[in-house]
């Protein structure tokens, strides 16, 4: 999708749209970009505060009554307005029956720390009818710290709405925001998703580079060809997410030694 920041009611609108569609094809997971019901270059404060809306206000409910018609969870990114006044980016899932968790993003990207405060409260896991759901945001990823953090806490998938700003591809051709998916997926051995948004909004282009990456490291789904507007699938057996073996005699989890890495923070080598 790709969300204006002049056109929020039609942004909550195509917002209803794709998850509806998503539902009607069978998916039972629906991920949405970051900040979708208020798009992403703000110039104020104020217009950030002017779009953002409650957790129980009717952008969320929309959201609940389109996954009641299958049985679905929709996690998506949306500018919130809280019970103490403070606008967050924050990430909400939601089922049938209403808002289930919301997330309010920790690590902050360049200009967000204009518009928003900083989440206070540790990214969750939510046990739900289709497996364990650790929620991010976006610039959260670059964070290996709280990915691991979900995944130790049991996250067999890891959603992370986005607003990734476009670069120009590297060298070796290959977008490194699309890799740290996939190195996350791999290093975890958990499936990552992650909802990209897409267009170009008050001169920024954005990477339109949702993906979603499975325990080998592999990408499932995605990228887009063209960065543009599209919904991409994937069948993601998360039970295979629990597996933390990488050989006969290794495990990704059990051969952790958390006390010697603490050991090398507590005494840095001299400069």
């Amino acid at each position: 999708m790709s969300p204006e920041v002049e056109r929020p009611e039609r942004n909550s609108e195509r917002a209803r749209e794709a998850i509806a569609a998503a539902v009607a094809d069978g998916a039972q997971i629906v991920v949405l970009p970051e900040l979708v019901n208020s798009g992403y270059v703000f110039e104020s404060a104020d217009e950030a505060r002017a779009a953002a809306e409650p957790r129980d206000g009717a952008l969320l409910e929309a959201w609940a009554a389109e996954a009641a018609r299958g049985d679905a969870l929709v996690i998506g990114g949306f500018c919130e307005l809280a019970a103490d006044g403070c606008v967050y980016n924050s990430s909400a899932l939601v089922d049938g029956d209403g808002v289930v968790a919301v997330y309010r993003k920790l690590h902050l990207w360049d200009a967000e720390a204009r518009w928003f405060s900083p989440g206070e409260e540790p990214a969750p896991v939510i046990d739900t009818r289709y497996g364990k759901l650790g929620l991010a945001v976006c610039y959260d990823i670059e964070f290996p710290e709280l990915t691991r953090g979900l995944a130790l806490a049991g996250a067999e998938l890891i959603v992370l709405p986005a607003n990734w700003p476009y670069d120009p591809d590297p060298v070796d051709g290959r977008p490194v925001l699309h890799s740290l998916a996939a190195v996350t997926a791999y290093f975890n051995k958990v499936f990552v998703a992650v909802c990209d948004r897409c267009g170009t909004e008050r001169g920024v282009e954005f990477q339109g580079g949702s993906v979603i990456a499975d325990p080998a490291g592999s990408l499932r789904a995605g990228p887009v060809s063209d960065r543009g507007a599209l919904t991409i699938s994937a069948e993601c057996d998360l039970n295979t997410a629990r597996d933390k073996r990488t050989s006969q005699r290794n495990d990704a989890f059990a051969d952790r030694r958390p006390d010697q890495y603490l050991a090398a923070l507590a005494n840095p080598p001299p400069a």
